[in-house]
Order: structure tokens, then sequence, then C-alpha cells
């Protein structure tokens, strides 16, 4: 009986104590290369969550936001009892869902062809230019699609004119905005979605592919059934993490890029750029809200939304395969 324990004992492996001065002397250089971002959400994430009080208050400078008179729910009438609001939740919706799933596919897609190019030349070249656009803003890319789409000497209607086709004033066709918004940030943003997917393939094991190979699997088989199930735990996470901002809408994309022409709003109008345009127009008044209990209030609405979104989907992937859940 005493063997048996004595055997017991020698096999239970003692839990190693967690030891938080240990572990940050392990990892600084890594909390330093954090540090950056820790401090930008601090500074401009965290500190200012105490302005979200503004929502709710009637500013008077003379008295400061806390000692301003508070009034519920009265800044977000403006938004809820506006006539166009299930427009502007449409289009705000319907944009993000769809640049979600076209910058996913067209992610993972270009990933796959770039882990397919065998030359470090080619492949660092084409990494650089779909990355640069990232960095243009929302103004320089509002003047190459000016440039493009422009009716008097636009490089699309210059084509269709030679070719002896009709020319097309995009800036008062409002069908076809939905397509050119979706193309512009896709074309801006794949760059950087891109290369996530391509360092996750990076990150599977090659003999896989070996073994694929030698078992007389082609190309695609190979991609099908190792590189997409590969991507699949970045997919679900990118996912969820763009769920966060499905109530927002980029005030560069949808007010740049159109050029704020007033017969393009029903396709092109979203929530920021409406409540921009009220915020243009407020007039003073006693029971009219400013601009900043205006932008507070939208403001706090999107990121309400957002971070339930965020909750839902992660609780139901957590539900369907846990492992790829984000928390």
């Amino acid at each position: 009986m005493k063997t048996t324990e004595n055997a017991l004992n020698v096999n239970i492996i003692p839990r190693k104590k967690w030891r938080p001065f240990l572990t940050l002397k392990k990892n600084y250089e890594l909390l330093l290369l954090c540090m950056p971002a820790i401090i930008g959400y601090i500074l401009f994430h965290y500190m200012p969550m105490s302005g979200l009080v503004i929502a709710f208050k009637k500013i008077n400078f003379r008295d400061g936001i806390w000692g301003s008179p508070w009034v519920g729910f009265q800044n977000f009438e403006f938004l809820f009892r506006s006539s166009d609001i299930w427009r502007i939740i449409r289009n705000t919706v319907g944009y993000n869902i769809a640049f979600i799933v076209v910058g996913l596919v067209v992610g993972v897609f270009i990933a796959v062809l770039l882990y397919e190019i065998s030359s470090r030349k080619f492949l660092k070249y084409f990494q650089t230019t779909m990355l640069l656009p990232n960095f243009l803003s929302w103004v320089i890319v509002a003047f190459i699609t000016f440039a493009l789409f422009s009716n008097a000497n636009g490089f699309i209607n210059t084509i269709l004119s030679a070719l002896g086709f009709d020319t097309i004033n995009f800036y008062t066709t409002p069908e076809y905005w939905p397509f050119i918004l979706i193309a512009v940030n896709t074309w801006k943003g794949i760059g950087i979605g891109c290369l996530m997917y391509y360092a996750a393939l990076m990150g599977i094991d090659p003999q896989l592919f070996e073994a694929a190979k030698i078992d007389g699997a082609s190309k695609l088989r190979q991609i099908w059934h190792i590189s997409i199930p590969g991507l699949i735990p970045l997919m679900i996470i990118m996912t969820i993490l763009s769920l966060s901002g499905i109530f927002r809408g980029d005030i560069g994309l949808f007010y740049q890029i159109p050029r704020g022409v007033g017969i393009l709003n029903n396709v092109t109008d979203v929530i920021d750029t409406y409540v921009l345009r009220a915020i243009s127009s407020t007039a003073s008044g006693t029971n009219t809200p400013s601009t900043y209990e205006m932008a507070t209030a939208t403001g706090l609405v999107q990121s309400v939304v957002g971070f339930v979104m965020v909750i839902l989907t992660n609780f139901s992937v957590r539900k369907i395969s846990p492992e790829n859940s984000l928390f």
C-alpha cells in the first residue's frame, strides 16, 4: 500500500506558481513593443470616456460639463425620431456587412496567391504595392476616384467615349455608388487584411503540403483542405472584431469619395455623414442639442451596438466552436 502511495506521489507534477515580476522580466521586450499602443488606448480611448456624460446633458460652458443640467435621453431624439433613421441604418449596416464579406473573401484569396509565389523579389513587390493604399488619406483617394469617374475628363468616360459608347455621369447616378464604395474600400484596406492571412499561412506546417503532394492532391485540394482550415481561426477573429464597427461609417469614405453630392445621399448616406450634416445645420435653441451633445450621443449609441455585437457573436462562436472564440 505504501509502495502504491509513493508511486502516486512520484508521478504528481508540482504546479508552478505564477510569479508576475518574473513573467514581466522574461517578456519585457514584448511589453516595451506594446507600450505605444497601450498608452495610445489609455489616452484616446479610456481617459475620454468620462465625457460620455455630455450625451445626457445640455452643455453650458459657463457651468462646465458636470455643472450643466441633465436632460436624460433628449439628445438622442434627433437621431431616432428622424424620418431618415431607417435609411441611414440600412446603409450603414448593409455597407459594413458587404465590407466584411468582400474583405474576407478577397483578403484570403490574395493571401493564398501570395503564398504560392516562390520569388522573394516579386513577393515583396506585390506586398508593398498592395499595402501602399492603406497609408493614403481619404482626400487623396477621393481625388483618384474623381480622376476615374469624372464626367468631363475622367479615365473611364474617356475610354467609353473613345470606344464609341455614351459617357456616364457617375456623380449624378446613385445606382453605381454601392459598387464604387465597396471597391474603393476594398482596394484601400485589402493590403493589411491579406498580410494578416499571409502570416497565418506561413505558420502552417509545410510538411502538411508535402504529404498532400505525395498523396497526389492537386493545388486546389491543398488550398481547400489545408490552407483554408488553417485560416479559419483568424477569419473568425477578424470577423468578430469587424462587427464592432457595424454601426459606424468612415466619414472619409462616405463623404469624401462621393464629394458630398446631395443626389447621392440615398445610397451613400450613413449615420456619421447624417450626423455631420445635422451638426452643420444645427440651429441654436433651448431644446436643440448642440454639436457636442449630438456627436457624443451618436458615438455612444454606435459604441454600445458594436459592443453588443461583439459579445453576441463571440458567444455564438463559443457555443459552436470554443477553440475559435475570441474570449
